[in-house]
């Protein structure tokens, strides 16, 4: 339960998306490196190798559905509330004023590193990079 009202303070996460991120990806299960958790939540690229070409061929499937979804979910909470985050700045440099297509790849990303981000922050209590805290947490 510390867990989850850890995350329930940062802005944009409430008690019900903090409990589903503790529970689902982070709540049964250790991980020793970002791209396990990338890996879990279908959020790494596929690749694809044939002689001597080797190439990427986007994000595969093979992962856990709910916590694809929750992710994308999160980091489109994350864009919305937490404008002045390092993570928000960046998306907005790079996919905020492409088309539909570009900015859907983009939360993609976002998700990704959010995920990271939490997990980083659960673990060792470091606020992701220009995140800010809610006054109050309510239940």
């Amino acid at each position: 339960m510390a867990q989850v009202l850890q995350l329930a303070r940062l802005k944009g996460v409430r008690v019900n998306s903090a409990w589903l991120h503790t529970m689902e990806p982070f709540g049964w299960r250790q991980f020793r490196s970002g791209k396990e958790i990338g890996s879990l939540s279908d959020q790494t690229p596929t690749p694809h190798q044939s002689g001597e070409l080797r190439r990427e061929l986007g994000i595969d499937k093979a992962g856990n559905k709910r916590v694809r979804w929750m992710a994308i979910e999160a980091a489109w909470s994350w864009i919305r509330f937490q404008p002045n985050s390092a993570l928000t700045l960046w998306y907005e440099e790079r996919f905020a004023r492409g088309g539909p297509r570009m900015r859907k790849i983009g939360i993609v990303a976002v998700a990704r590193k959010l995920l990271v981000a939490l997990w980083r922050y659960l673990g060792t209590g470091v606020l992701p990079e220009g995140a800010e805290l809610k006054e109050r947490v309510q239940i």
